[in-house]
C-alpha cells in the first residue's frame, strides 16, 4: 500500500509541476501582430497580416553558441546547430501555417527593445514566380526584426527568405526579394 501511495503522490506532484511550468510558460509568452507590406518596383503593392509568438528568448550564451557554429562552418553549420534548438515561438503570414522560430534574441534599445527572430527555413519567396527570378538556392532562413516600445508598439522588417553572412561579429542579411518587406503597426496583443 505504501508503494502505491508514494507512486500516486509522485505522479500527482509531477503533474502539478508540469502544470505549473505550462502555466508559467503561457504567462510569459508574447504575441505580436503586424502588417507585412511590400511595394514593387512597378508600383504594385501587397500586404498581409503577420502574427509572431515569442514563447522564450534565448540567453546570450545560447545565442553565442549559434554564432560560433556559423563562424566555424557557415550557414550549413548554423542550420545544423538550429536543428537541436527547441522552438522559441512561431510566425504565421496571412492564413498560412505557423512556422517555428529557432532563434529569438532581445536587446535593449533607446526606444525600448529589439527582437531578432530567425526561422531555420524560408517563409516565402517574394517574386519567385516573376520572369527572370533568381535561384532560391542558399536562401535558407527567415529573419524578423521588430523594435517595440514599452507599450509593445513598433515596427520592423521581415526577410521571408534570406541568406545570412557574417561581417566581423555582426550578421548581414541578404533578402531574396528585390524590395524590403516592412512590418508596420506592430502591436503586442498578449
Amino acid at each position: 500500500m505504501t508503494l502505491t501511495y508514494k507512486t500516486i503522490g509522485a505522479t500527482v506532484c509531477g503533474a502539478a509541476l508540469l502544470l505549473a511550468a505550462t502555466t508559467l510558460r503561457a504567462q510569459t509568452a508574447e504575441v505580436f501582430t503586424a502588417t507585412a507590406a511590400i511595394k514593387g518596383a512597378g508600383g504594385g503593392s501587397a500586404s498581409a497580416p503577420v502574427t509572431i509568438t515569442v514563447d522564450r528568448k534565448m540567453s546570450q550564451g545560447e545565442a553565442d553558441r549559434l554564432v560560433a557554429a556559423f563562424k566555424s562552418g557557415g550557414a550549413a553549420a548554423l542550420r545544423k546547430a538550429l536543428g537541436g534548438v527547441p522552438p522559441t515561438g512561431n510566425i504565421s503570414i496571412g492564413t498560412g501555417a505557423a512556422t517555428p522560430t529557432r532563434f529569438t534574441l532581445e536587446r535593449v534599445t533607446g526606444e525600448g527593445r529589439l527582437l531578432t527572430i530567425l526561422t531555420d527555413k524560408p517563409l516565402l519567396f517574394v517574386g519567385a514566380s516573376l520572369p527572370g527570378a533568381k535561384s532560391q538556392a542558399g536562401y535558407d532562413f527567415g529573419v524578423i526584426d521588430i523594435e517595440v516600445d514599452a507599450k509593445g508598439n513598433g515596427s520592423g522588417t521581415l526577410a521571408p527568405a534570406a541568406k545570412i553572412k557574417m561581417n566581423r561579429d555582426a550578421f548581414v542579411v541578404e533578402d531574396y526579394g528585390i524590395e524590403a518587406v516592412r512590418l508596420t503597426g506592430v502591436k503586442k496583443t498578449r
